[in-house]
């Protein structure tokens, strides 16, 4: 390095006389300055040229860098068309290219570093052009990282008198050093003396970067509850200026309860006796405050509560009324409370008159009436027997009969509330004299002999009937079976019939009697051929003939048996006839008797009906 300086010092020496000659002029431009991304590669451009020159001259062209601290230079190149050095032991050894040419020179600086941003300096020293220097000032950018937000974990309340912290900022690791703005709801703040403070606090890390910190300190009002907070760094890129936005924060605003509402959470629509009840309060203040509970009837007794909901367990009417909450704080005026009216709608059990039972004579007019005291509108409906007889309140029965005896029932409802309802009865007795079921004041009847007839009598009064029976024209047994029901008497004799006779039947009670006559005709029992039904006859001829038969076979083989045995000889003279006198089936006979003696016995053949004396016999020869 320093023979080349002391080659080059005669040739130096030699150009300063030429520039002071004034023989030649180089004329030298460089941009202002240049910016590159950290780890990037700059240009540096040194454009010259030389006027009042005759011939391309000679020139030494040399590259320095200010020194960082001292503001002296360094040169870190030199060298002309024909021979380039590059400095060793500098901060750009290894780093740079130069190339140059009769116009101009490019310094290239690769892997830019923070350390880069300074100015450089471009020198040209000409032999009869002099010499000429021009400066560029090189700029380097990093990016910061992305900005991190937190906020205060804690409620803020908004009665507290100065600006309290909510939040904070950090953009951390940029070059040049990055700036920071806050905004709500997508609006910029900025310092306001009481209402927002901007903190900053810059910090210079060893690696060169800047890290940015700023805190928000902001006096919060009841609106900010729903605001959303960011913050925005903003930052230098080569020829522009880039921003990077955080998350959104809400901040936990405390306030007091400027207003209270209490409802009935449950049950939905209407309360009626035995029903639970919750009501619920609730105020527009946070945290939510406890509330107490009372009733406008009662204002100083506390009711027992559950943080903001009070339970009614199975109401009745006398729970009825305005209830109120209001928050437990001494800072929420008395006035600040809520209402809500309950109502506890009721049917009391229906009342029906008159009472139980009643009795009405037979033919007059009797009037039920039921009511059961309620908080709505009833509705109001009468049956009998699962029949629907009458609609209202009252019930009119007309010319009481005996089919007017009975169960009446009321039932109640509510119809703007079907959970509520209630039923009341009453026993409606007719009283009177007896009354025979049927039309028919005498029957008259046709029975044939030796059968047994059973009439029957039902007679309706009260008090209840009895029923008494006279038998005229027989001394035949009979038998007399009474069944009694509520308002009911039914009574059935059986007679056997022998002759003509009467039956009367004789309901009594002590309103009245009534009478039923019975007129029997008995009618002899007549057998005839038509009475025999063949095919009962034709079975019964053919279990005779096989019987015959049978025993026929059987007396044949006893005579072949004793024939064989010898027992019965075969001559014509000890031969003996057995003679039997023709007989058919028409000899068969039935006997009829009836249970009186003086009666005559009837004798029936099978087929052709004929009659014969009691006396005669049927012989066998």
């Amino acid at each position: 390095m320093a023979v080349l300086h002391r080659a080059f010092l005669p040739v130096l020496l030699y150009l300063c006389l030429l520039q002071r000659s004034g023989w030649a002029k180089v004329d030298l431009t460089m941009h202002d300055g240049v910016e590159a991304y950290l780890g990037d590669s700059a240009e540096i451009h040194c454009q010259y040229n030389f006027t009042n020159a005759e011939k391309p001259p000679s020139f030494i062209l040399q590259w320095f860098v200010r020194v960082v601290g001292n503001g002296s230079r360094m040169r870190i190149y030199y060298g002309d068309v024909s021979q380039q050095m590059v400095d060793n032991h500098t901060d750009f050894s290894g780093r740079i290219e130069v190339t140059l040419d009769l116009q101009g020179s490019r310094l290239l600086i690769q892997d830019v570093q923070l350390s880069d941003e300074r100015e450089f300096f471009c020198q040209v020293n000409g032999l009869k052009a002099g010499s000429a220097e021009g400066r560029t000032h090189l700029r380097v950018f990093a990016p910061p990282e992305a900005p991190v937000i937190e906020s205060v974990l804690s409620g803020i309340s908004v009665t507290n008198e100065l600006p309290s912290k909510i939040a904070s900022c950090e953009a951390r690791n940029g070059y040049p050093k990055p700036n920071i703005t806050w905004y709500r709801n997508s609006l910029p703040l900025t310092s306001e003396p009481g209402h927002v403070n901007l903190l900053i606090l810059v910090t210079k890390e060893s690696s060169g970067f800047f890290s940015v910190q700023s805190t928000l300190e902001y006096k919060l009002v009841k609106e900010d509850k729903d605001a959303l907070f960011t913050c925005e760094v903003s930052f230098f890129v080569p020829g522009a200026i880039r921003t990077m936005e955080s998350h959104s924060i809400n901040v936990t605003v405390h306030y007091p309860t400027t207003m209270v509402e209490l409802w009935k959470e449950s049950p939905q629509g209407l309360v009626k006796e035995g029903d639970t009840v919750e009501l619920r309060c609730q105020g527009d203040g946070n945290p939510p405050p406890p509330f107490i509970f009372t009733r406008e009837q009662e204002p100083d007794v506390e009711l027992e509560s559950n943080g903001d909901s009070l339970i009614l367990s199975s109401v009745s009417r006398i729970h009825g009324g305005i209830y109120q909450c209001r928050p437990l704080s001494s800072a929420v005026p008395a006035e600040v409370k809520g209402e809500v009216q309950l109502n506890v709608h009721y049917l009391d059990p229906a009342v029906v008159m008159p009472k139980d039972s009643e009795e009405v004579l037979k033919g007059e007019d009797l009037t039920a009436a039921c009511n059961a005291l309620s908080s709505l509108k009833t509705s109001t409906v009468w049956y009998k027997e699962g029949r629907l007889v009458g609609h209202g309140n009252t019930l009119h029965l007309r010319d009481a009969s005996y089919e007017t005896s009975g169960e009446y029932i009321c039932e109640v409802t509510v119809p703007s509330m079907p959970a509520l309802h209630t039923s009341g009865s009453v026993h409606i007795i007719v009283v009177g004299g007896p009354q025979l079921v049927g039309v028919e004041q005498e029957v008259h009847l046709e029975e044939a002999t030796g059968v047994i007839v059973n009439l029957s009598c039902e007679a309706q009064g009260h008090p209840l009937p009895s029923i008494s029976w006279n038998i005229v024209g027989t001394q035949n047994w009979y038998e007399v079976l009474n069944k009694a029901n509520e308002d009911m008497m039914h009574s059935v004799v059986s007679v056997k019939v022998t002759s003509d006779f009467s039956a009367l039947c004789n309901a009594s009670n002590e309103m009245g009697n009534e009478v039923k006559a019975f007129s029997i005709k008995a009618i002899p029992r007549v057998t005839s051929t038509t009475d025999f039904s063949p095919v009962e006859g034709s079975g019964v001829i053919i279990v005779v003939i096989i019987l015959c038969l049978l025993l026929l076979a059987f007396l044949g083989s006893i005579l072949y048996f004793l024939h064989k045995k010898g027992k019965i000889p075969c001559g014509r003279s000890g031969k003996q006839e057995i003679t039997k006198e023709k007989t058919t089936k028409d000899d068969i006979v039935v006997e009829m008797r009836t249970n009186n003696k003086n009666e005559q016995s009837v004798l029936l053949k099978a087929v052709n009906g004929d009659k014969k004396g009691p006396t005669e016999q049927v012989s066998k020869q």
